[in-house]
């Protein structure tokens, strides 16, 4: 099962490996040159875009079913669920667009990096055969749809701010980061505001126990793909045993502390300082990337 917000991106597993600070007083290991090593070499760089460009555009596709089947009874959430997806969409052309401005192409998703469909098989979100059904949503639907992208968008809202401190003003994908990580604050708060209207119309208790299943259930998803981009970034790059080993570590760190307590940001709810984020349509794409 999946949600529109699961996609939002594959650049989270690229970004934490820019958690692991210098270790030792160790450059090779610092957050931005870990991530300059990947944009520097044309088939990481491949893959991190592939990766994000095919997530992207799934999210959009199902942004745009579910905004087709709102049920009449918040049919005022259809314009906001379109307009989700029509960002994803963008941010997915942004990334072939990257891509082409290097003349490389997209290459396949390996498996062990889809963070959509391994989230799907965890029972989270909506999945893909629902979406396909030509029947409205249920209000619980709903509920299960914006509860996951809460989850999904925290995520990607804290990773692209970490892109956008270290790469905002990379010359090749800077003005695709900052678009981005404006993208994704919209996002967030839209979820935090239309589940606290959800939770006002009694949906609460459902709400809370939505959210801690995908948080917890997230969390264990974004370790194993990491660990799954760490391992091909490292075949790529031939990084060394003990480099990527320190690494998996740090993955597996992150895993720990968000199991015993980081899972708890996730779930949370409070009124957004952005009200009505996706009211109107979304900003067009820089025409230059």
């Amino acid at each position: 099962m999946a949600d529109a917000t699961v996609a939002t991106f594959a650049v989270p597993h690229f970004t934490l490996l820019l958690r692991v600070r210098r270790i030792g007083g160790d450059p090779v290991l610092s957050a931005r040159s870990l991530f300059q090593e990947i944009l520097d070499h044309d088939e990481s760089y491949r893959l991190f875009c592939s990766i994000a460009a095919g997530g992207e555009a799934q999210g959009g596709w199902e942004n745009g079913r579910i905004a087709v089947l709102i049920p009449g009874s918040l049919r005022e959430l259809a314009p906001k669920a379109a307009r989700h997806g029509a960002d994803e969409d963008k941010h997915g052309r942004l990334f072939t667009a990257l891509l082409r401005k290097r003349g490389l192409d997209l290459v396949p998703v390996p498996e062990d990096t889809d963070y959509t469909v391994l989230l799907e098989r965890r029972g989270i979100g909506l999945a893909h055969d629902r979406l396909r059904r030509d029947e409205p949503l249920t209000e619980q639907e709903v509920v299960a749809y914006l509860a996951h992208s809460r989850v999904t968008e925290q995520r990607a809202a804290e990773q692209m701010d970490l892109l956008k401190k270290h790469f905002g003003g990379h010359p090749d994908i800077g003005r695709a980061v900052l678009m981005i990580a404006q993208d994704e604050e919209n996002h967030l708060a839209y979820c935090h505001e239309e589940l606290l209207r959800l939770a006002a119309r009694g949906h609460g208790p459902a709400i809370r126990r939505t959210l801690r299943d995908a948080a917890r259930a997230e969390i264990e998803v974004y370790r194993d793909v990491s660990l799954a981009v760490l391992a091909h970034m490292g075949r790529i790059l031939r990084w060394p045993r003990p480099k990527s080993a320190l690494l998996a570590a740090g993955i597996r760190a992150v895993y720990v502390y968000e199991r015993l307590a980081g899972w708890r940001r996730m779930v949370s709810l409070r009124l957004p300082e952005r009200r009505d984020a996706l009211g109107g349509p979304a900003a067009p794409a820089p025409g230059t990337v």
